[in-house]
């Protein structure tokens, strides 16, 4: 595996003096600050490329002085000062570059939390600006000009544009992304979506229409909340839940950067290799199947012409589900951060339609399959589709924390 390695210059960065900071939580303070700003700057799934960039910028800058683990990109020779300053100044750096219409905003952040850290002025700032300045070429930029809509097919099994906003597929060039750590958006595609006329199809299909129809379904109330508990931002929902864990039992500021950025690699990289299973599948959603059942061939898949989902589908093909996706990548990455799956923990949602705003897990893997439950809840996705996405998530967690950040000298 070809790594590649800045060295940056250690002269200028020799001059500065060390200004005696306080210690500042640094890492989660912020991956908080970076995830509004993503929210607002490229909101959706894109999101997660960009905000895999922040944290890792954010983890070279701490293992610029530290030195345990592997850098992604950058390593800076010659560190004075404080690597908090350095690891705020990288993410305030990537942001600002990012999002140029936030800078006034990131700039007063940044400031405030400067001086609260007692790091105005502190040497270390300038190792975490070159390392801003030389990860802000690595964005994933979108094409230009923009290529043609992506609508699917018409076709039995093919997924279309769905109601209310019939929007074509969102940015569907996401799928030919260069990955972070993986050798291409197809290296772990999903396997094929089963037969229309499978058994599994059949189950599944009758599951969905049962279970997540807007009327007349048998969910109870549990999983109706279960459903919408699970309807935020997954990206900002999975970083709190992991800012939430980490405070808890991750005290080092290195260990911290570490698997914040191991995690939102691995988001990255999954949901790329989402859209490129998305895209080549375009797999049809269950309201479009449900309402053209009868034409499907499968005797066993009786058909509604009026059924519809619990919530609106996001606009994009069914399978994989992109949600699962994402929420396989995190959990599989903070099992093999911790080296067990069986920790307990807690997850929060600013869902509006939720009751329960918080839930408590046994384990990192049964938070993973409320999800897979939680989106045929919602009728938007067949179970397979969120089995499948799921699996695809755990390998491409595992392939990255295999690969990279690793000990020094491993």
């Amino acid at each position: 595996m070809t790594r590649i390695r800045h060295m940056a210059a250690a002269a200028a960065l020799a001059t500065l003096a060390w200004s005696g900071a306080a210690i500042a939580d640094v890492v989660s303070d912020w991956n908080d600050t970076a995830n509004v700003a993503v929210a607002s700057g490229r909101p959706g799934p894109i999101g997660a490329v960009d905000l895999a960039l922040v944290q890792l910028a954010v983890h070279d800058a701490i293992q610029s002085y530290e030195r345990r683990f592997e850098p992604y990109y950058v390593q800076v020779k010659g560190t004075p000062g404080s690597k908090e300053a350095a690891a705020a100044a990288a993410a305030h750096g990537v942001l600002v570059g990012f999002y140029p219409a936030q800078a006034a905003a990131l700039d007063a952040t940044y400031a405030t939390w400067l001086a609260n850290n007692g790091l105005t002025g502190n040497a270390g700032i300038a190792v975490g600006e070159a390392v801003a300045v030389l990860y802000l070429p690595l964005r994933r930029v979108d094409p230009s000009p923009l290529p043609p809509d992506f609508v699917g097919g018409t076709g039995i099994g093919q997924w279309r544009p769905t109601e209310p906003a019939l929007s074509p597929m969102f940015s569907p060039w996401m799928a030919d992304f260069h990955p972070f750590a993986l050798t291409g958006p197809a290296r772990f595609r999903a396997p094929p979506p089963p037969e229309l006329t499978s058994a599994r199809y059949t189950k599944d299909y009758n599951e969905v229409k049962e279970k997540g129809a807007l009327t007349g379904s048998t969910r109870t109330a549990e999983q109706t909340d279960i459903g919408y508990f699970w309807t935020e931002n997954f990206l900002a929902q999975w970083n709190r839940a992991i800012r939430a864990i980490i405070d808890e039992r991750v005290p080092n500021t290195g260990n911290r950067a570490r698997l914040l950025a191991l995690a939102n690699m691995s988001v990255a990289d999954a949901v790329i290799s989402a859209w490129d299973s998305k895209r080549f599948y375009y797999f049809w959603r269950p309201d479009t199947a449900i309402r053209d059942g009868e034409n499907d061939g499968n005797p066993g898949t009786a058909g509604d012409p009026a059924w519809q989902p619990l919530i609106s589908n996001p606009p994009y093909p069914d399978y994989p589900s992109g949600a699962n996706n994402l929420t396989g990548a995190a959990t599989k990455t903070l099992a093999l951060f911790f080296g067990r799956d069986n920790i307990p923990f807690k997850v929060t949602s600013n869902a509006s339609a939720a009751v329960k705003k918080e839930r408590w897990f046994a384990s990192f893997s049964a938070a993973a399959q409320q999800v897979v439950n939680a989106r045929v809840f919602l009728g938007i996705h067949f179970r397979f589709a969120d089995t499948a996405a799921r699996d695809q998530g755990r390998a491409v967690a595992e392939f990255v924390h295999n690969h990279y950040l690793l000990p020094s000298g491993n």
